[in-house]
């Protein structure tokens, strides 16, 4: 009886169905899948047929999705890969939740909003405390938002100039000799700062402050010896650093400072033995009440589905390695004792 087949209805309205399905309804494909629920669809009504469980989840998650359109919000595989993972969890409404925290507009007028539980709990730290370490892999949108707030915090007064930063290393390989001025030579490195800010500003306002000295795009080895006041700062690529360049750029940092640190702990280019300033940072700071961590993970990750899967598969191979690695490293040290007893 526990397993017996169930009809459930809700209704989706007949200009909502197409953001809600997706295109050649490869939502409710993806639904059908994950759920073993059959979904079908007739005059503004849709029948769902399973076991008593997922035809529960699938309903509450698809009435979801049809609040988040009928409040403009185009739907995206992400929103229902997302909500899929939340229904099996039995959490409801979460995405409607999440979908309240707004930050700010782009310059075409699309919202930015944080679209995960960790997503959404990285920008209400950034909001209370003081430094904030956003930590995850690649997707999770931890400069993106930085970004974001970092612009909403200007245009509100809030603080008077945005710096941005990161460090100048080649990721895994030589790039030798780069033409042109000093200017020039560092723009490939900040480039992704630059795209960030364009997309969310504009290029005419983002040139027109960065002329006014507003806005501060720069390698991490320009901020010694400054001390920052009154700024919304961003360290983009943490994991890069050494110890002692995060702690010279922790403590330039003035009154009326914001700082958002952002790294990818996976996705180290520092020379192979070198410790990581990031790392290191993660267990002097952890007890500094106005110094908020937020681990991001591949839940997080927002790119097309596809960065998810390759993001999660990474994480379970490193897993694997790490207990070979240990018995690797136990078997040397063994063989190092009898080596010298002998």
């Amino acid at each position: 009886m526990a397993n017996s087949i169930i009809e459930l209805y809700t209704q989706v309205p007949a200009d909502l169905e197409g953001n809600v399905f997706g295109q050649f309804d490869e939502h409710l494909k993806l639904i059908e899948r994950t759920l073993n629920v059959t979904l079908i669809s007739r005059d503004g009504m849709l029948k769902i047929l399973g076991t008593e469980q997922s035809a529960t989840q699938a309903k509450k998650l698809i009435e979801e999705l049809v609040g988040l359109a009928g409040k403009g919000n185009t739907i995206t595989r992400q929103n229902v890969s997302y909500g899929l993972s939340l229904a099996m969890e039995e959490r409801n409404q979460v995405l409607t939740e999440i979908d309240k925290d707004f930050i700010c507009n782009t310059i075409q007028g699309r919202p930015i909003k944080p679209k995960t539980l960790g997503q959404k709990d990285y920008v209400e730290q950034i909001r209370k405390k003081m430094i904030v370490f956003g930590i995850g892999p690649a997707g999770t949108g931890k400069t993106y938002l930085a970004m974001a707030m970092a612009v909403t915090a200007f245009r509100n007064e809030e603080v008077s100039r945005i710096i941005l930063t990161r460090p100048a290393i080649e990721a895994g390989e030589k790039l030798g000799f780069l033409p042109g001025d000093l200017q020039s030579k560092v723009d490939p490195y900040l480039r992704p700062l630059y795209d960030a800010l364009y997309q969310i500003m504009g290029a005419d306002s983002f040139a027109k402050n960065m002329e006014r000295g507003l806005i501060e795009v720069a390698p991490l080895a320009y901020m010694r010896g400054r001390t920052l006041d009154n700024a919304f700062i961003i360290l983009d690529e943490a994991q890069n650093t050494t110890p002692a360049q995060m702690k010279m750029f922790l403590t330039r940092i003035g009154f009326g400072s914001k700082v958002v640190v952002t790294g990818d702990a996976s996705q180290k280019d520092l020379p192979r033995d070198a410790v990581s300033g990031l790392d290191v940072a993660a267990k002097v700071l952890k007890k500094i009440d106005d110094i908020g961590f937020c681990q991001l993970t591949s839940k997080d990750v927002v790119r097309h589905p596809l960065v998810q899967q390759i993001v999660q598969a990474y994480d379970d191979y490193e897993k694997k390695q790490k207990p070979s690695r240990a018995a690797g490293s136990t078997r040397t040290v063994r063989r190092k004792k009898n080596d010298h007893t002998d």
